[in-house]
């Protein structure tokens, strides 16, 4: 199935608590941003669209093997439209489905990313499973794009439209974690 999914990085954000944009905070040996990607390159994805936003030209300039960049010209409003800027930038593609990545959860690996893919399809909705939490990689099918479009706003992303609707948790945890990296005491490379 992963041939007609998409692989989406959502990098846009200042990075405000951690006091940069985390796309550019070295992991240890490369940037969050490239290790988001290079994370869908090994989980077989060869569609990937980055979204960028604060300092999108110095991430750039930093990462230039970055596959598909899309910018997000609103970043400061909040996650949900970075991901709205990145399924709009899908939607002119063949993907039937796509999986989600934050740039700042360095933990999810690339057989978590392909537990996720494995069940998608154009209405699948699928998340990664840590115990009794639900979190990334999240496979929104094609087929929810336009409910998610509608109700990603602010900082939620897809969280309200992910919890009014069936979705499939595939276990995780044994492969991945879902540490997101906020603030840089966090980070066990600084």
């Amino acid at each position: 199935m992963t041939g007609t999914t998409a692989g989406l990085v959502l990098a846009a954000g200042a990075g405000s608590r951690y006091g940069m944009p985390k796309a550019l905070i070295p992991y240890p040996e490369q940037l969050l941003v490239e290790r988001a990607v290079d994370t869908l390159r090994a989980a077989a994805l060869s569609q990937i669209v980055v979204v960028l936003g604060a300092a999108a030209e110095q991430v750039r300039a930093a990462a230039p093997a970055l596959p598909t960049t899309v910018i997000n010209p609103d970043w400061p409003t909040g996650l949900g439209s970075s991901l709205r800027t990145g399924l709009e930038a899908l939607t002119e593609t063949p993907a039937e489905a796509a999986v989600v990545l934050l740039v700042d959860m360095p933990g999810v690996t690339p057989e978590a990313v392909r537990r996720v893919t494995a069940h998608a399809t154009a209405d699948a909705l699928v998340m990664g499973g840590y115990g009794p939490r639900r979190g990334h990689p999240v496979l929104l099918g094609r087929a929810h794009w336009p409910g998610v479009l509608t109700s990603a706003t602010g900082d939620s992303g897809a969280r309200s439209y992910l919890k009014s609707h069936p979705v499939r948790v595939v276990p995780v945890d044994d492969v991945a974690d879902d540490l997101d990296l906020d603030v840089p005491e966090l980070n066990p490379h600084a």
